[in-house]
């Protein structure tokens, strides 16, 4: 994994959540120009009633011209 200096961590067990959560991510990103995301995770986990979905971002500062 590249170096990375801040984590933010996307994470609901609602379907309706999970549906807009590409959409929680994009507008994320767009209010964070100043950071390059250097390496993502995904991970799922379910039991008999729920169905847990976390996406992990993690990133740095993008160097200044």
């Amino acid at each position: 994994m590249d170096s990375f200096t801040g984590v933010k961590v996307f994470s609901t067990t609602l379907a309706r959540d999970r549906e807009q959560m590409g959409e929680s991510i994009t507008r994320w990103l767009a209010a964070h120009p100043e950071l390059e995301i250097v390496e993502h995770e995904v991970r799922q986990s379910s039991d008999q009633e729920f169905h847990c979905l976390s996406i992990t971002l993690f990133y740095r500062e993008r160097a200044r011209a």
